[in-house]
């Protein structure tokens, strides 16, 4: 019996249980590895077989993700989203899988909820901004958990991207929240997303981080959108700010050490490289 063949044969009486996700997206990345490059040429009965299994698959998965945005439209889904981020966390400690800024499950999860349009084109990146990627979405939980934002918090996230951590926190807590984010184009993705899902309490701007109004913020995360001046006038503005209240700042990836060097910052734990380190501003 081929490789395929066995996989086919596990997969046909499983995995459709809606707690089995993280097995299912496992087993459609196994399937798609045998499916030749073009549909129908080369395929034989065990190649149709798979693509059945796969379509099953995915449409299991897009009823859970629409369950999950339902909830969230009426102003639930907390819950849901938390507990899936739970068991991913625990399941990756468990067996030492994905490190750092890597990908997994959880991500196909948020994706297939947050349901993002993603534009055909961006504007050419100016010197000192960091070419963008999403954060990790266990990242995010984590953060969300760790750093219990409440209705009287306002999360500004600079360099907001598609707007994943700001969207997730809407959901998953009553803070307020803001994107910054100099493309418009994943501004109007952000928006776009925020506006179907219900979420009045996230906004997205479309502007320069520099431009930023600091006094409206209490907690700020940075996953390295841009270096050298563009983030010295950021820590700059930030240092004014908590000279006036206390603020947070969260950091994640290459710019946590410049930022864990500000003297008017304290991280609140020892720094962890596989996880966003909170800072404190100094009294």
């Amino acid at each position: 019996m081929s490789a395929l063949q066995m996989l086919v044969e596990e997969q046909k009486h499983s995995l459709d249980e809606p707690d089995r996700l993280r097995d299912r997206i496992e087993a459609l990345d196994r399937l798609e590895t045998y499916f030749p490059d073009e549909r129908g040429a080369g395929e034989t009965d065990i190649h149709r077989r798979a693509r059945a299994i796969q379509v099953r698959l995915e449409t299991l998965n897009h009823t859970l993700y629409q369950t999950v945005r339902c909830e969230i439209q009426r102003g639930g889904g907390r819950d849901s989203l938390l507990r899936w981020a739970t068991a991913s966390n625990q399941a990756a400690r468990a067996v030492g899988q994905v490190s750092g800024e890597g990908y997994d499950y959880l991500d196909e999860l948020v994706s297939g909820i947050l349901q993002f349009e993603n534009p055909d084109t961006v504007a050419e990146l100016a010197a000192e901004m960091v070419f963008y990627q999403p954060t990790p979405a266990r990242h995010v939980f984590d953060l969300i958990d760790r750093i219990a934002l409440t209705e009287r918090d306002v999360l500004v996230d600079l360099g907001s991207g598609l707007g994943h951590v700001p969207l997730l926190a809407a959901i998953c807590t009553n803070a307020r929240c803001i994107g910054i984010e100099l493309e418009l184009a994943y501004v109007d993705c952000a928006r776009r997303s925020a506006k179907t899902l219900n979420l009045p309490r996230v906004t997205f701007i479309q502007q320069d981080a520099r431009a930023t109004d600091f006094s409206i913020g209490t907690v700020f995360f940075l996953y390295t959108p841009f270096t050298g001046t563009i983030m010295r006038t950021v820590l700059d503005a930030l240092r004014v700010e908590a000279a006036r209240r206390a603020i947070r700042v969260c950091a994640f990836g290459p710019c946590t050490p410049t930022i864990a060097g500000e003297p008017w910052l304290q991280a609140a734990g020892p720094l962890e490289t596989d996880r966003v380190a909170i800072f404190h501003s100094r009294g």
